[in-house]
């Protein structure tokens, strides 16, 4: 139920076929992890590099603590997983239905998040519970937000991406959108004029709440144990908050 089609690009990408593993041992032996992301995704990645990207930050930093490089195997598309060769995703649904097609491996999750509303700063909506159908949401197509929204008769909007959706509540062409914090935070950073308030995530609405982990592509134990153990210290010792907060973002703790 979880197959919500999210910006964050790593968590809805699909193996398309069988990839090979990689042992912990190999990729110190390499002196390079990879990681898959999309280009042009900001502020998941950017391969400008300016900024570059939390996922491309965190990775940097997850490298450095398996002691080897990074090398960023940038992907478009699903059947690109295939030939890319890399060994990590990150932000990824740490949850196995959601993972079902994808077989990755999930490492502890790092943080919390979900759906949550975007609406101008005037407006009177507190929650998803004072929806109604004198309020148009904006919804992604056919992710999980929509059918859920849509099954409260609730009037809806649809859109490719998350910005769009946030663009057009901040032109008040609709009353609210349901999206990501991560994207309406980085939204607001990036639009200071246009800054919409976030409204909290429902937690009595399972399926619009997840935690995030990094997905790692068949590893063996040793690997799993090495990045679990790297992502324990990175979120210890605050570098992964740093990261994000960067980018506006202020994450919540896994539960």
């Amino acid at each position: 139920m979880k197959a919500f089609v999210l910006v964050i690009v790593a968590a809805a990408i699909v193996l398309s076929g069988p990839a090979q593993a990689r042992t912990l041992d190999a990729i110190r032996s390499s002196g390079v992890i990879g990681l898959c992301a999309h280009p042009n995704s900001l502020p998941f990645a950017h391969k400008a590099g300016d900024p570059p990207g939390f996922q491309v930050e965190f990775g940097r930093v997850l490298a450095r603590e398996l002691g080897v490089a990074l090398r960023l195997d940038w992907i478009i598309t699903q059947y690109q997983m295939r030939s890319a060769g890399c060994d990590i995703l990150l932000d990824v649904i740490a949850d196995r239905e959601a993972q079902g097609e994808t077989r990755l491996k999930i490492s502890k999750p790092y943080y919390r998040t979900g759906v949550a509303l975007a609406v101008p700063p005037s407006s009177t909506l507190t929650s998803f519970g004072s929806l109604n159908e004198a309020t148009r949401v904006g919804v992604q197509v056919g992710s999980i937000a929509a059918m859920i929204i849509g099954q409260r008769r609730v009037p809806t909007s649809t859109f490719g991406f998350e910005s769009d959706s946030l663009e057009a509540v901040s032109n008040h062409e609709i009353d609210a959108a349901a999206v990501t914090p991560t994207a309406a935070s980085y939204f607001n950073l990036t639009h200071p004029d246009k800054a919409l308030r976030i409204v909290d995530r429902d937690e009595s609405v399972v399926d619009l709440n997840w935690n995030v982990a990094v997905g790692m592509i068949r590893p063996d134990d040793a690997l799993r144990e090495a990045i679990d153990g790297a992502v324990e210290r990175l979120r210890s010792d605050g570098t992964i908050d740093r990261i994000y907060r960067r980018y506006g973002i202020v994450l919540q703790a896994p539960r």
